[in-house]
């Protein structure tokens, strides 16, 4: 194959192969691989035109091929026949012709072609060749020595050669110097700098192969000196042994035995326990296994086995230490004291609870722990099993495995030194699942009353009794547990808080605790109870109070620093002082529609952070009959609008709408707040009444809000988070609420101080909510004028 013809100004042009794992030198064969289309088809287009190719070296093997991602100093290249790869790649042999650097790219798709210019070589001096050249060959005489250099016909050849720049070339391929040093030598024009920087490589190799070799003499010098001190302490051993002298070995095995002892372990542990010492005692000290049968025994008399305390039965001590830790929860607390009023009656022959906590954050619900092992005087431990996915977290590693350890479960066990603690399993529903096993499945002994009694951990290989432990788990959310470990554990769910509930809370508890805490107790600071307000209201939005005491805190910053800088400081905190300190409000509540309007509806919604209004907004549109839903509605509440449209068509000769209507207008759905995800069935009957004032355009009461999910026939079915639902209505001063007929029940859980309040009124259907906050249309409007006019339109032609 000839080379590119040569233009006047020594330019040639030639399709562009890019590589990212060789660097092709002139009169040298390199393998090519053909990674990317765009090599790919540059191959191709030189195979079929029988031309040679420019093949540069990418500067960045993982982006994409463009032209700013080439090397410029390259090699024009003759190619061999192209070999199709299962993999989609093509591979061939180049050899490469002449030096060139690209100048400009002719072409970008579907291959590059560039114009590049041909490239001459120089020399600085002559006789800095020749010594560089003899240098070169000492370096690679001594590489050889090493096993690092060329074999000797290979360097032979190049010696034979006699052309100074190829034999570099040569010597950078063959000794497949990194690439970006092989690109250094294809750009080095002069030979003098191309020889420099191949004697440079190689003179970096041989220093690291010193090193190499030094710390390998090291090495081995030091496993000689540890097998020699390996046979000097055994020789010592014997000779110790024969002179009758009791050795450290021997005392730490009698402290083991005497531990052993006094562990009070279970008789079939003891003898596990017995004859892992004599398996330790004739294992020689220096044996690897006496660390493991160490660490074994370790733990096995580290474990409390019987030591337990004494339950305090006492339930008139265990409600004023809940009472005086933790506001309201009433449910939980009464659970905890009829369980300690069993154990006084019943004694031992009552099976320990399984207990799990389920709210939202911030409610309490790990400090309740706390308080439950407080009130019963037992030891308090906790384990997060925030992101665990091991399942050998849980259960321990087997012995066999190198830095093997008992799992969670019993390590905690040890630190609590009581087989009777209060132990926490905080975050059960954060557990994961992956290829080392299912952490949750491993919870199900542990946590089943009739199996914990023989709990096995694959470090310990025997039974341990978990059946006194109280554990008490905690979760956010119910859904992500399985249903075995669900039906293991009494589910009792911790409510969020109220705005009064926490009003309460920070009065009796926070603002004691922060004020304590900075240093300002005596200082008569008082939070006036609008402050408060307005500190849950605009700059905490949650469901519990851990924001609210971190606000909270922030104000008693504020003071603690006028008082140490000896300034005036306010003793009364009121709403000013409040926006003053914690900057402007971060939440601002969306503001119920406060006029009867047609098309907008007000719902109730339950949220993490409890319960909230919900606005729906519909309009009617000229259209072909399509349902717009907009503000980040869920799949149930779209399925929901579906079935509240449905169930407007059906009734729509009752309502007095054309049934045409459908068909030539659309209906626009949308939730403010659009950045807020919203989903759940329960807006279903606020859905239907903002839909049907759209069409009927009848206003909507605005001192009205609703909640209850819809059916295709106009049933109104119950939901859930009543409590939360009324509490929002009462905050935003909606004093009229419809429910579901069934959940009457649920009133009992409103406090009576919002009740009182509030107009509740239950319904079983949907004409129902209708006939109640559906006021008379106005005279005309907006469809029958469109339908009048259609009509007069008609009669006119």
């Amino acid at each position: 194959m000839q080379n590119a013809p040569v233009a006047e100004d020594d330019t040639i042009e030639l399709p562009v192969i890019v590589v990212d794992d060789t660097v092709v030198f002139p009169s040298l064969v390199s393998p090519i691989n053909g990674y990317n289309p765009i090599s790919i088809s540059a191959m191709k287009a030189a195979k079929s035109a029988g031309s040679t190719v420019i093949v540069s070296l990418a500067r960045n093997g993982d982006e994409d091929i463009t032209a700013q991602n080439v090397h410029h100093f390259a090699t024009e290249t003759a190619l061999g026949r192209l070999i199709a790869l299962p993999s989609g790649e093509y591979a061939t042999l180049g050899q490469g012709r002449r030096r060139v650097e690209i100048i400009e790219f002719k072409q970008t798709s579907p291959y590059l072609i560039a114009r590049a210019r041909i490239c001459k070589e120089t020399f600085h001096s002559p006789d800095s060749i020749l010594a560089l050249e003899d240098l070169l060959l000492n370096l690679l005489e001594e590489a050889a020595q090493l096993d690092q250099g060329l074999p000797d016909d290979m360097l032979d050849y190049a010696i034979l050669q006699g052309d100074q720049g190829w034999m570099a070339d040569f010597v950078a391929n063959s000794l497949a110097m990194p690439l970006d040093v092989r690109q250094q030598v294809l750009e080095a024009l002069a030979v003098d700098d191309r020889l420099e920087i191949v004697i440079d490589e190689i003179d970096e190799r041989l220093d690291r192969v010193a090193v190499h070799n030094e710390i390998t003499g090291r090495t081995n010098a030091e496993m000689a000196r540890t097998q020699r001190e390996i046979y000097l302490r055994e020789q010592m051993r014997v000779i110790q042994g024969e002179l009758g002298d009791d050795d450290i070995y021997a005392q730490e095995i009698d402290e083991l035995r005497e531990q052993i002892a006094t562990a009070n372990m279970p008789p079939a542990v003891n003898v596990k326990a017995m004859k892992e010492l004599a398996r330790l005692q004739q294992t020689p000290p220096m044996a690897p296994e006496v660390g493991v049968i160490r660490g074994y025994l370790d733990w096995l008399v580290a474990i409390p086995w019987h030591e337990r305390s004494e339950d305090n039965l006492d339930v008139s001590w265990a409600q004023k230490i809940l009472d005086d830790e933790h506001y309201g929860l009433r449910r939980v607390k009464d659970r905890i004291l009829e369980h300690i009023a069993v154990r006084k009656l019943a004694h031992d022959k009552m099976k320990t609870p399984i207990l799990c906590f389920v709210g939202p954050p911030g409610v309490g619900k790990t400090s309740m722990g706390r308080s439950i092992a407080r009130a019963l005087g037992r030891e308090f431990v906790r384990v997060s099993l925030g992101g665990v996915r091991d399942e050998a977290e849980i259960r321990g590693h087997r012995r066999t495995y190198i830095g093997a350890m008992p799992g969670r479960i019993i390590q905690t066990m040890k630190n609590a030194g009581t087989v009777n603690p209060v132990f926490m399993l905080d975050e059960i529903d954060k557990l994961g699942a992956d290829f080392r096993g299912d952490p949750a499945a491993a919870l199900l002994e542990a946590l089943d009353p009739e199996q914990n009694s023989e709990y096995s951990d694959h470090y310990i290989d025997a039974p341990y009794d978990l059946s006194r432990v109280m554990f008490v788990t905690t979760a956010n959310d119910l859904y992500p547990i399985g249903a075995a470990l669900l039906d293991r554990m009494e589910v009792i769910e911790f409510p969020s808080y109220t705005e009064d509930d926490k009003l309460e809370i920070a009065r009796a508890y926070l603002i004691p605790q922060q004020l304590e805490s900075h240093g300002i107790g005596d200082a008569n600071i008082r939070f006036e109870t609008d402050a408060l307000v307005t500190i849950i209201r605009e700059y905490t939005y949650e469901a519990g109070v851990r924001n609210l005491n971190r606000e909270i805190g922030a104000m008693c910053r504020k003071i603690a620093r006028l008082i140490a800088e000896q300034k005036r400081h306010p003793k009364r905190i009121k709403p000013t002082l409040v926006n003053r300190y914690l900057g402007a409000p971060q939440f601002l509540e969306l503001r119920a529609n406060d006029q009867d309007a047609v098309g907008i509806a007000t719902g109730l919604a339950w949220t993490p952070n409890g319960g909230d209004i919900l606005t729906i907004e519909v309009s009617v549109l000229p259209g072909k009959g399509n349902l717009l839903l907009t503000g980040q509605l869920g799949d149930v509440m779209q399925e929901s609008a579906q079935a509240a449209l449905s169930y407007m068509r059906a009734r729509a000769a009752d309502l007095d709408v054309s049934s045409d209507d459908f068909d030539n207008y659309d209906v626009h759905i949308h939730l403010p707040e659009g950045a807020i995800p919203k989903d759940g069935p329960s807006a279903g009957v606020t859905l239907a009444t903002a839909i049907i004032s759209a069409f009927t355009e009848r206003p909507v009461r605005a001192n009205w809000a609703m909640t209850g999910e819809i059916t295709l026939r106009g049933r109104v079915l119950p939901v859930g988070g009543v409590k939360e639902k009324l509490l929002a209505a009462h905050r935003n001063r909606i004093y009229n609420v419809l429910l579901p007929e069934n959940n009457r029940k649920d009133l009992e859980d409103v406090p009576q101080k919002a009740l009182k309040d509030l107009n509740v009124c239950f319904v079983e259907n949907m004409q129902t909510i209708i006939d109640t906050v559906l006021l008379d249309p106005p005279e005309g409007g907006r469809l029958r004028d469109a339908d009048q006019q259609d009509v007069e339109d008609e009669d006119d032609s």
